[in-house]
């Protein structure tokens, strides 16, 4: 009888994220003084899924800053310098955001009733172990990579976008990909004396956790903005699921990268996409601040 075979469910013991990556620090501004339209990405689907996910980002990266913090002590030298370039774009990234959701509430949107859900999901965080709050890190930083991978990949996402708000969606996707490891690296590090077993349970019920709410609160918030543009009813449930699942269709199509996570052995580099930000870098050289 052949012995069973083993899985290793934690085969990689070297992180594959490049050797010769560099996270680069954009220090970027967007929407000052412009008056991008109410329906800014065209139609009302895009405008009100994309606001609703702005809305979530000021508390939201302030939350992955944290997690990622609290558990870079013992970091070898590259992965120190790529927290430290994490938290200087994520920090950029929530003073962009916040300048672009007072533009949404310029236009009547109430932006502040998702921000306080939000607010009030974390405070749940309060009390339970860091390295949970760095798993529940790593799965939305899976997310945020996937999705930017997606928005610079297919051209459909913002083809009738304002240019401005074009360009700061574009500019923090291709930070979202650059830093795209730093999460998972850390959690290596943080739990580099668990089991492999415990290590992939751990990550991957997280990233079911997270789905669920994830998904679940997006698309509430989502159907409250459209309810604001007088958009109710099956009317904006079956616009939106066209929207998040045929054309562009973000949903349906970051599907594979999600599944990937659950491997074993699966780390965010093992597609390494980043010809994606050659394709828009040149538009930001201007801006460029060296990560210190």
């Amino acid at each position: 009888m052949n012995a069973p075979v083993k899985i290793d469910t934690d085969a990689k013991k070297q992180a594959p994220t490049p050797t010769d990556l560099t996270i680069t620090v954009r220090d970027e501004r967007f929407n000052r003084g412009t008056t991008p339209r109410r329906w800014w990405a065209g139609e009302p689907f895009g405008t009100a899924w994309h606001n609703a996910l702005s809305a979530t980002f000021p508390r939201g990266e302030a939350f992955f800053i944290e997690a990622v913090k609290a558990h870079r002590d013992g970091a070898d030298p590259q992965l120190a310098e790529e927290i430290r370039a994490f938290v200087k774009q994520e920090i950029n990234h929530t003073r962009e955001h916040i300048a672009f959701n007072r533009l949404a509430e310029d236009h009547g949107y109430d932006i502040k009733a998702i921000d306080k859900r939000v607010g009030e999901m974390l405070a749940m965080t309060k009390g339970r172990p860091e390295i949970l709050n760095l798993a529940a890190t790593m799965a939305l930083e899976h997310y945020t990579a996937m999705m930017a991978a997606e928005f610079l990949g297919n051209p459909k996402h913002f083809k009738d976008a304002d240019p401005e708000v074009r360009a700061m969606w574009e500019w923090h996707s291709i930070e979202e990909i650059e830093h795209k490891g730093v999460a998972f690296d850390t959690w290596n590090h943080a739990t580099k004396d668990w089991t492999k077993w415990r290590r992939w349970k751990v990550r991957n019920l997280m990233m079911l956790i997270v789905t669920a709410r994830f998904f679940k609160n997006r698309w509430n918030d989502t159907l409250e903005l459209l309810a604001q543009d007088g958009i109710t009813g099956w009317k904006a449930k079956w616009g939106l699921f066209k929207y998040l699942t045929v054309s562009p269709g973000v949903v349906r199509r970051i599907l594979p990268a999600w599944l990937a996570y659950f491997k074993p052995g699966f780390h965010p580099w093992d597609h390494d996409d980043r010809a994606l930000i050659g394709k828009y870098e040149g538009e930001f050289e201007a801006a460029l601040m060296p990560a210190e």
